[in-house]
């Protein structure tokens, strides 16, 4: 079995910031690329931002400058910064993962969803 749990979530003004977390537990062999994904109501799921194994990255343009993903290995986590906070980043974040497991082979996982809420 393999989880991923985000946290980090919250209410924070425009212009503030957060840290994100996604932390996959279970049985992990390797982590390749991740991910983080956003929904705002009414809305389909975008991507955010994306880290590879190797830490390559990309990022949406609508938070390109603001946002910085980055993973630490050691603790199978990845993470996402995210500064200059404005109302339109106000959605569900999810983050994925693709993992590899013993006996089991790689596959594509998801977490929960953390709210994130940019008001005044």
């Amino acid at each position: 079995q393999v989880q991923l749990v985000e946290s980090g979530g919250g209410l924070v003004q425009p212009g503030g910031s957060l840290r994100l977390s996604c932390a996959a537990s279970g049985n992990i062999r390797s982590i390749y690329a991740m991910g983080w994904y956003r929904q705002a109501p009414g809305k389909q799921r975008e991507l955010v931002a994306g880290i590879t194994s190797g830490r390559t990255t990309n990022y949406a343009d609508s938070v390109k400058g603001r946002f910085s993903i980055s993973r630490d290995n050691a603790k199978n986590t990845m993470y996402l910064q995210m500064n200059s906070l404005k109302p339109e980043d106000t959605a569900v974040y999810s983050c994925n993962a693709r993992i590899e497991s013993d006996g089991v082979g790689a596959y594509l996982y998801w977490g929960q969803g953390t709210q994130v809420t940019v008001s005044s």
